[in-house]
């Protein structure tokens, strides 16, 4: 299925999603969130099958809080238990293909001076997206369906860069993240502005797997820093390129999903979509 149609699905089955987020606890039934987003029991099935591969009864299991709880149970960390369920063993995109390349002193401090950054609106699985690119690599992917504040919010970032809409290979090599089909990469780019910190808490969050999850605190002890969870969390808030850094993978010690810059909605629907494309069974019998 092309992306086109996939963030077409998605726009529709939103307030599914929203509804699931809000009464998950209830583990509705699909004739109950199929009324609440005013479609009959059979067309949701469907279409929200196709979008995320899986029923709405089993993607209610992957996005429920229940999993996140499993995966914390007792005294196993979310990486091990992760690893222990073998999530790990789909495609390693990101330790496979993604290099990372920090911006120079003068880069980061001139706002871009001398940079000239290429960028395009594209659609996702998720919504509209807005990517950005400069010599060197991707250095900005942000969800936003409104064009005027996606372009806004970028220049605010490099606001003395020279910019033109246009589409280049790092942008293309970048959206194929969302398709199942890697095998047009051959290595995709960043260029990032971010502290020395920053970027080495963003080359932590690559390596979490495909529909693994991982903790703050896990995070601070992995960059040898275990008392920085608080410090962690703020360099996961600043996170400038969505999905392909997977900030959405990082949730509280508690179990909770915890903050998104994109929502909460957003974090788990693309929680629990790669869940679904690791083929991965919640267990049945879960405490809560």
């Amino acid at each position: 299925m092309s992306v086109d149609r996939l963030h077409i699905d998605y726009s529709r089955i939103e307030k599914a999603i929203v509804y699931i987020n809000n009464n998950f606890r209830d583990q509705p039934s699909l004739e109950e969130i199929s009324t609440a987003v005013n479609m009959t029991p059979f067309h949701f099935q469907r279409l929200f099958s196709a979008w995320a591969g899986v029923s709405p009864k089993k993607f209610l299991q992957y996005v429920s809080l229940r999993y996140a709880k499993y995966l914390l149970h007792r005294n196993a960390t979310l990486m091990d238990t992760s690893n222990e369920m073998g999530v790990s063993s789909p495609s390693r995109l990101h330790d496979l293909f993604v290099n990372i390349e920090g911006m120079t002193p003068g880069e980061f401090k001139n706002g871009g001076a001398c940079l000239t950054i290429n960028y395009s609106f594209r659609e996702s699985p998720f919504g509209n997206i807005i990517i950005a690119s400069t010599y060197k690599g991707v250095c900005y992917i942000h969800f936003q369906n409104n064009e005027s504040i996606g372009l806004r919010d970028l220049k605010a970032c490099f606001p003395k860069a020279v910019y033109h809409q246009t589409e280049d290979n790092y942008q293309k090599d970048a959206l194929l993240i969302f398709q199942k089909n890697w095998s047009q990469i051959d290595q995709i780019k960043l260029h990032l502005r971010g502290t020395r910190f920053q970027i080495k808490v963003w080359e932590s969050l690559l390596k979490i797997p495909t529909g693994g999850l991982s903790t703050y605190g896990d995070i601070a002890k992995k960059i040898g820093n275990p008392k920085a969870a608080r410090a962690v969390g703020t360099a996961i808030g600043s996170n400038p390129i969505a999905f392909l850094i997977p900030c959405h993978r990082v949730i509280q010690s508690t179990g909770k999903l915890g903050d998104y810059m994109w929502g909460a909605d957003k974090k788990m629907a693309i929680i629990g979509w790669e869940a679904a494309k690791t083929n991965k069974e919640v267990p049945k019998s879960i405490d809560s």
